[in-house]
């Protein structure tokens, strides 16, 4: 419709005051170390299925960075050292995506070291604020982490959850691979999923030696025998390459040692497994698949995908006892559990965006900190090409409570553009913070309110005034010598708050008047 509200005479020129024709998935910055077992290394199949997560298609950039990490022995200690395989700047790049091959082969096997020292070591180099320097001080636990571990490895990121959880960090995805602690070795006997994971999934077999486990709190898939992979006997090592499969959905797909033909894709994986397209690395925060799904992939009792939410606290999924408590936490760092948008992602700017989140903050209740919420170009919170929607101060809920919120942030249509953001919180607490950001996108419209003719002035045979409207509207401007009979002069579309207009005339031309519309 058409709302006017004022008419403004300039000799022969007017202006119309006030006329107005009213008329998708993402993911963000995260941390993925993958490490192997007893008796292995990073060449043979880590690096190889790092190497394969930036060429997903549902990577969410085009650049990222990768790192080994290596933990080695000097005398009683252990240090960890950094190379860089590949990628750019992890400050700059768009996808805010660090992959990170954890090699312990010196110390995995008989004389080395336990799963949880090497937890331990590991878990200090994802807390350390000096050990990349190319993050500035930053630290990778400040990001969402999926520690995804084979075999004994499958123990060291079981209990690396566990060392973050002592000063109150989150895993936000723990994958085992035919999980095998060996006691002999020092490993814990039990493997657990804590109460700090928010999602767990266990890939296992038991037909070979060794054999891995089902896990309790975790979506489990047991897999049959695996032929045509690894040779003969060795499903344990076919249960990463299974895995490896649905990183790389290529056909043929290979780890460096063995390769998936399409003989494995049409019976390796279920159906609703989709060859392995819909199955394993698809439930990590890039593959954005629905952890809340309470399908069965591998047949009626044989596990929901939604088993490996966490259900300590009701955090989507229910309530219930599937998560082991921590034996210490000292709620030292902040979290975000979970962010969505809770309305639709296509907003008209200026209007309110309904946010809701989970939360664990503090030591204790009377602790507090601050949060913020982005509109992202991309998926790196640290590039500095974000804009704060809103600012807040929050109370502590101690480490043994999750705190649920919904709240509004409303998009100033002045300063933001219209164009489709990523949407990001950072909570923080003193110098500590984490960021996580929604799996949706949202996408702003231009505003409606109403354009305005300002400052007309004439100036020998031009006719200049001021478009002021919102950024991104598209705006004609349209003449009348009559009001019955409105002529298109310009269309613009504003990349900023206002414009200036200079229309050319002659003296010979008719007295006329001039509004502004928004048009789609």
């Amino acid at each position: 419709m058409l709302c006017c509200q004022r008419v403004l005479g300039w000799g022969r020129f007017a202006l119309l005051w006030g006329c107005v024709l009213v008329c998708g998935t993402a993911r963000g910055a995260g941390v993925t170390l993958i490490t192997h077992g007893y008796g292995g290394n990073v060449a043979d199949w880590v690096i190889p299925m790092c190497n394969q997560i930036p060429l997903r298609s549902d990577f969410p950039g085009t650049n990222h960075t990768r790192y080994q990490f290596s933990i080695t022995r000097s005398g009683n200690l252990l240090y960890t050292t950094v190379t860089l395989l590949g990628g750019g700047d992890p400050l700059t790049s768009d996808s805010g995506e660090i992959i990170i091959a954890l090699d312990w082969s010196t110390l995995s096997s008989l004389g080395g070291a336990s799963s949880s020292e090497i937890a331990a070591e590991a878990a200090e180099a994802l807390l350390a604020s000096n050990l990349i320097p190319a993050l500035g001080g930053r630290r990778l636990a400040e990001l969402p982490l999926h520690l995804i571990g084979h075999s004994r490895g499958a123990s060291v990121v079981a209990e690396m959850a566990r060392e973050l959880g002592a000063v109150g960090v989150w895993v936000e995805h723990q994958t085992t691979l035919d999980p095998y602690p060996v006691n002999l070795l020092g490993d814990p006997g039990t493997m657990r999923n804590y109460a700090n994971v928010f999602y767990a999934d266990n890939y296992w077999q038991n037909r070979d030696f060794p054999a891995g486990k089902s896990l309790a709190g975790a979506y489990n898939r047991y897999l049959p025998e695996l032929s045509g992979g690894y040779a003969s006997g060795q499903n344990h090592s076919d249960t990463h390459l299974w895995y490896h499969g649905t990183v790389d959905g290529n056909t043929p797909a290979g780890d460096n040692l063995a390769t998936i033909t399409s003989a494995q894709r049409s019976t390796w994986w279920t159906a609703l497994e989709q060859a392995g397209t819909n199955a394993g690395f698809r439930y990590s925060l890039i593959g954005g698949g629905d952890r809340f799904s309470s399908q069965e992939p591998n047949g009626p009792g044989n596990g929901r995908i939604n088993d490996g939410v966490n259900r300590k606290w009701d955090l989507g999924a229910g309530a219930g006892a599937n998560r082991t408590s921590l034996p210490a936490n000292s709620g030292a760092w902040p979290n975000l559990v979970r962010l969505n948008l809770a309305g639709t992602n296509v907003v008209v700017s200026g209007q309110p965006v309904p946010i809701a989140l989970y939360y664990q903050l503090g030591a204790a209740p009377a602790a507090t900190g601050s949060l913020s919420l982005y509109l992202d170009l991309d998926a790196n919170p640290y590039n500095e090409n974000e804009t704060e929607l809103l600012n807040c101060t929050l109370s502590g809920t101690g480490p043994n409570a999750v705190a649920a919120l919904s709240t509004n942030a409303q998009p100033n249509p002045a300063a933001i553009m219209p164009r489709t953001y990523r949407l990001f919180g950072r909570l923080a607490d003193g110098s500590r913070a984490r960021y996580l950001y929604a799996p949706q996108t949202i996408t702003l419209t231009p505003s409606l309110q109403a354009p305005t003719l300002l400052d007309p002035v004439w100036q020998g045979n031009q006719f200049r005034f001021t478009l002021a409207a919102m950024p991104g509207q598209r705006i004609v401007i349209q003449r009348t010598p009559d009001f019955q009979t409105w002529t298109p002069v310009v269309t613009n579309v504003m990349r900023g708050p206002s414009a200036q207009i200079i229309l050319s005339a002659s003296s010979a031309d008719p007295p006329g008047f001039y509004r502004a519309l928004l048009t789609p």
